[in-house]
């Protein structure tokens, strides 16, 4: 088998695991970015008052709506990323490590591509997630949504969500080799190394995910009504004139959460899966 097919294998795999295990947080994240009015009658919108209300109205397994569109979108999405990383490395790395602006560049080139080619498959998640649209099925949304506004409604929010992503992945791979750099590995019991890296993924998750937090919610509101945001800087003017600045940090803490435990999960799943491969990651 081909290296760079066991990457998107393995990386496949790892985003398998970390979506079943954290969409109700990606879900979350998405109902409070949208959220019109205050949860509970308080004075803001609180991320256990609306976890209870999602229960309590659409059942457990309403954290889980949106699911199907997030395995379609992550585990090809996924495999891209670290194939695509795989294959840089080796072609422009081969013979040294990169250095730390040179791992931002990686991470963000891989994302972008990964990122062109799963976005119709994102727009359909975030509206699942929304509780605001009714799709049958995957691909019912994605015919639904080319017949009633064409391609365009299919890459709804591209520059908002490349903005959010190649900027997350730049920044968390950087930290991530940055971080793994210092940890003396040869005095280290191997058994201990998954936890390590998990460890070293969560603190690069925790610096990409405040850093990216406003392209997202900008991404969300462009993604659910492109025909009012036809343009970025129109959901930027919403978002600042309805909410004002903390607008745009709407849904960080469920948004950080997941994606900080997620990266870190498939960082350390494909990792020691490629280990296992007798492949360097």
């Amino acid at each position: 088998m081909h290296p760079v097919l066991k990457a998107f294998l393995s990386g496949s795999f790892s985003g398998t695991c970390s979506t079943l295990l954290f969409q109700p947080l990606d879900l979350i994240k998405t109902r409070l970015q949208t959220l019109k009015t205050p949860v509970s009658g308080s004075g803001q919108a609180g991320m256990m008052a609306l976890l209870l209300r999602v229960i309590r109205t659409e059942s457990l397994l309403g954290l889980w709506k949106g699911v199907s569109p997030s395995f379609v979108r992550c585990i090809p999405g996924v495999g891209l990323y670290f194939s695509t990383l795989y294959a840089m490395k080796q072609h422009f790395f081969s013979d040294r490590i990169p250095t730390a602006l040179e791992s931002v560049f990686l991470g963000a080139s891989s994302r972008a591509f990964a990122g062109i080619c799963i976005l119709p498959i994102t727009v359909v998640k975030t509206r699942y997630e929304s509780g605001q649209y009714h799709y049958g099925s995957v691909y019912g949304a994605l015919r639904s949504i080319y017949g009633t506004e064409g391609i365009r409604g299919l890459f709804s929010g591209l520059t908002a969500t490349l903005l959010r992503d190649a900027p997350f992945s730049g920044i968390y791979l950087m930290f991530y080799t940055q971080t793994k750099r210092i940890v003396p590995y040869d005095q280290l019991d191997p058994t201990f190394a998954p936890l390590v890296n998990f460890s070293c993924g969560v603190l690069a998750g925790v610096c990409a995910s405040v850093t990216t937090q406003p392209a997202d919610v900008i991404k969300t509101h462009m993604q659910l009504a492109p025909e009012k945001h036809q343009w970025t800087g129109q959901a930027v003017a919403f978002i600042f004139k309805n909410y004002g600045m903390v607008g745009f940090f709407r849904g960080g803490l469920p948004r950080a959460l997941r994606r900080t435990l997620m990266a870190a999960m498939a960082w350390t799943v494909y990792e020691q899966m490629m280990a296992k491969m007798g492949l360097k990651s």
